[in-house]
């Protein structure tokens, strides 16, 4: 991807249904479930580079014990550190009772994060600063278990102050920003009335329809209740991702079906997408419950989830990046006229990998219609040497760029910094005929185009192409994210920056002055029923908006022609059929927040304020 993308969390549930010594006589360890746990979160490891952190509960705890553990840690290396924390918690015990591993149930006794239940947290930050008090799972701490309440999720909230007024929670400065702060104090309250009518055993199925119908938001949760009692739960849209596994000795969820296949080797029908809107809940005795807890509402699962922030392990995903690829071949075939022998297709970065396999099955399928059209139409005069060449025709494919893991652009002024940033990439000298072949380049999503500018482009021009064609397996990214990806301001966007010029060029700048006034003058309710920063792109189409685009990113010294082509909506929803959010190219949010979200967007612009749009 040429720029970085802070995105989602990632979250682990493990539920153990038989006695922690069960698992040390079957499988020769008492450390099984932590194990897991910590396959799950290593095995989701590119969805939490900012901290991440563990809970776990332990069940059928004397009065007066602690039964809840809970570690954080801040930092790109979190995981490593969390588990490195717990094994030298092992170590310590072991050199005052060196059978200690053998002995199960001392292990539960003496181990904090020896337990039946387990919550793991991988975090991305979108609100808050990174750090350790921003780091799931909070706790909601109370002398009653059936009170006592942890959570940690993979979301973004839109009406964090609304929900705090709602139950009468007054957080901290530090808080106020809190999408997970907002969510336990709300699930804490509807638990605390619920436990009332319930004492030590309140109904969460009502507990969540409660709690999650006032969320507004992308979300999946997971939550310990003292008393034994757990859950996870998805939004209604489907917007975020949870997959979970189901046998006679454990439970779990996680954020990515392939890390579930691989701790447990488990086939692709072995795990189960949870369903929009329903919830895993785990009785206190292990009972399983699959509940349906808020109302149907259209699937609109995140498209950008199978473009980029998935792991492409996943056999679905897999499939969807190759046709996201392929849906682009007609396009490019279109920009180099056809012209294959002097054309060189490669990828940048290596998450494009997967969609340059696409393009190219793409571009060979019209190299064998030709072969196949030709053949009939001149069966009869093509000569040996002719048909051997139109046999023989191949793709060019060369690997242009390799990333330079090494290098680092610690220089801080910035007329040296964009020097450096142009060589984080090393290119394949020798692979481009000079003046001659065209370069198509793809990539998994433009989004500020900063890399491409400052890097990419003036690397390729180096090889002294004759054209450069920059391809996105995504869509122009115009407007705003509030689900869970930290995607907020719209001046970041290549796509409005180059809609806002168009404007400009064409001496239309009332059309700005017209959105901001209406944006400026209207009433709370009308900013969640229209999105109006449409109005800014209705004037031109995505082919101009592109066009515009590339003449924004090439630089005065760039000699090549440079072309940028986007994914179309139309083919991403070919491609990914299941998955049609699709509000940061359309703007067409699932929730009445995203339009909100999107106009205050606009608002902050307009008056140059740098602060997000919720």
């Amino acid at each position: 991807m040429s720029d970085a993308i802070l995105h989602e969390c990632g979250l682990a549930y493990v539920r153990l249904r038989k006695p922690i010594s069960y698992y040390y006589r079957k499988y020769g360890t008492a450390f099984y479930g932590l194990n897991k746990l910590y396959l799950l979160m290593e095995k989701q490891h590119n969805r939490g580079q900012d901290g991440a952190g563990i809970a776990t509960l332990k069940l059928n705890v004397e009065p007066g014990h602690p039964y809840v553990h809970r570690l954080r840690i801040p930092g790109s290396g979190a995981i490593k550190e969390i588990f490195k924390n717990v094994n030298q918690e092992v170590e310590e015990l072991e050199k005052l009772y060196p059978d200690l591993k053998t002995h199960p149930g001392l292990l539960k006794g003496y181990l904090r994060f020896m337990g039946e239940i387990m919550l793991g947290h991988l975090r991305y930050g979108t609100q808050g600063k990174n750090e350790e008090a921003f780091c799931h799972p909070f706790v909601m701490p109370d002398i009653n278990p059936a009170r006592n309440l942890t959570m940690a999720g993979n979301f973004n909230l839109v009406n964090t102050d609304e929900l705090f007024s709602r139950v009468g929670a007054t957080p901290s400065p530090q808080m106020r920003d809190s999408d997970l702060g907002a969510m336990i104090e709300t699930v804490h309250h509807f638990l605390c009335k619920e436990e009332t009518l319930s004492p030590e055993n309140p109904d969460m199925v009502k507990v969540l329809k409660q709690a999650a119908s006032t969320f507004d938001g992308g979300f999946v949760c997971g939550g310990l209740v003292g008393n034994g009692s757990s859950f996870v739960l998805r939004d209604k849209h489907g917007i975020r991702p949870a997959y979970y596994y189901v046998d006679d000795e454990i439970i779990v969820v996680a954020s990515e079906r392939p890390a579930i296949q691989t701790t447990f080797n488990l086939g692709i029908h072995d795990v189960k997408e949870l369903v929009a809107g329903h919830a895993v809940i785990v009785d206190p005795d292990g009972a399983f419950q699959y509940e349906h807890i808020l109302d149907e509402a259209p699937k609109t699962a995140c498209s950008f989830e199978r473009i980029y922030f998935s792991r492409g392990s996943d056999a679905d995903i897999y499939k969807e990046r190759i046709a996201l690829g392929e849906q682009l071949a007609h396009d490019v075939l279109k920009s180099i006229n056809y012209d294959l022998k002097n054309t060189i297709v490669s990828f940048i970065p290596n998450t494009a990998e997967i969609a340059f396999y696409g393009l190219i099955k793409g571009l060979e399928t019209y190299l064998k219609d030709v072969l196949v059209d030709k053949i009939i139409k001149n069966k009869d005069t093509l000569t040996e040497e002719e048909m051997s060449e139109l046999i023989h025709r191949r793709v060019k494919i060369e690997k242009i760029a390799i990333k330079d893991v090494k290098l680092r652009t610690f220089i801080t002024e910035d007329s040296s910094r964009d020097e450096m940033v142009q060589h984080v990439y090393d290119i394949t000298y020798g692979t481009v005929r000079p003046h001659v072949d065209t370069l198509v380049v793809i990539d998994d999503s433009i989004v500020r185009g900063t890399t491409l500018r400052e890097s990419i482009i003036t690397m390729l021009d180096r090889l002294k192409p004759k054209k450069i064609v920059i391809v996105s397996s995504a869509p122009q990214i115009r407007y705003p994210d509030c689900y869970g990806i930290d995607m907020s301001r719209m001046g970041d966007f290549i796509a409005f920056q180059a809609a806002v010029a168009l404007i400009k060029d064409q001496g239309k700048e009332a059309l700005m002055e017209e959105v901001y006034e209406l944006i400026k003058n209207a009433s709370d309710e009308d900013l969640l029923k229209e999105n109006y920063v449409k109005r800014i792109y209705e004037p031109f189409t995505p082919v101009e908006i592109s066009a515009k685009i590339a003449a924004m990113l090439k630089q005065d010294f760039i000699e090549s022609e440079v072309e940028i082509i986007y994914q179309s909506i139309e083919g991403l929803h070919k491609s990914c059929p299941n998955n049609t959010g699709d509000w940061y190219f359309t703007g067409n949010y699932p929730t009445k927040g995203g339009n909100r979200v999107a106009n205050r967007a606009f608002l902050n612009y307009m008056e140059k304020k740098s602060g997000r749009g919720y």
